[in-house]
């Protein structure tokens, strides 16, 4: 996703998650690149997979993806601006379960307006790292 500009570490993180983009989601960013840290939670990877999103970040949503349902390249679209998260539910995803399950809505802004995106997204925990694993998209 080209044109899109990395958040500086000491702006608002695009999760929403009160914190900095360097202190929430863009250590996660850059650290996957060094071997780690990885997310703690299953909803930290969703968060830090939407910020992903956010911020054009193709390489890390595959990264994060788990091989048995990832695809095999990823396009982001330009036009499409993520403006908010709400962590509607958690089911498990803790530090120490292996799977998890995490209910979303992903607002943002497209050439044909607002839209949203309501998502149940399930997680598995394998050799200590987190993965997406595939998502359901409950009916309005």
């Amino acid at each position: 996703m080209a044109g899109v500009p990395l958040p500086a570490d000491d702006t608002r993180c695009p999760c929403l998650s009160g914190e900095t983009y360097g202190e929430c989601c863009g250590r996660l960013h850059t650290g996957l690149v060094a071997g780690g840290p990885f997310a703690p939670t299953a909803e930290a990877l969703m968060r830090s997979r939407y910020s992903a999103f956010a911020t054009g970040d193709a390489a890390y949503l595959l990264a994060t993806w788990h091989p048995s349902t990832r695809p095999d390249s990823l396009d982001l679209d330009d036009g499409v601006t993520w403006n908010r998260l709400d962590v509607l539910r958690t089911e498990g995803g803790g530090p120490f379960d292996d799977t998890g399950l995490v209910e979303f809505v992903a607002h943002h802004r497209s050439a044909l307006g607002r839209e949203r995106l309501h998502e149940v997204s399930r997680f598995v925990r394998e050799g200590g790292r987190w993965y997406y694993l595939e998502g359901d998209h409950p009916s309005p």
